[in-house]
């Protein structure tokens, strides 16, 4: 049976519930803007920047070929960084707000637990 309209709002308003919003953006935001700089960095070189990118480094492979297979390695490992993130910030959180909407329990915050408080 889905919670009413109200429940949801109570979620929304929740303090667990803005705590798990910040986290999130906490996150995303510096990383999204680091990736696209990134990004940006890579493209404006290749066509700015061409003495630059077609330094060679090791026979053939020269700067542009390095950026480029950076930017697959940076995508990994922004993938693997957040995922690691939010099976350890997120993920609790998130089973807490989701346990709080289904149980109909008071909202996080707004009333103490059962035990005291503690988590």
């Amino acid at each position: 049976m889905p919670a009413p309209a109200e429940r949801y709002l109570e979620v929304q308003n929740s303090e667990e519930f803005a705590e798990l919003r910040h986290k999130l953006r906490r996150f995303i935001f510096p990383t999204t803007i680091a990736f696209i700089v990134w990004y940006a960095l890579y493209v404006l070189l290749s066509a700015y920047a061409r003495d630059f990118m077609s330094i060679k480094l090791i026979g053939n492979i020269n700067v542009a070929l390095v950026f480029g297979v950076l930017q697959f390695v940076s995508t990994f490992a922004i993938a693997w960084v957040y995922s690691r993130y939010a099976a350890k910030e997120l993920d609790p959180r998130a089973d807490r707000v989701y346990d709080e909407l289904e149980n109909g329990s008071a909202a996080a915050g707004s009333a103490p637990a059962a035990d005291g408080g503690a988590r």
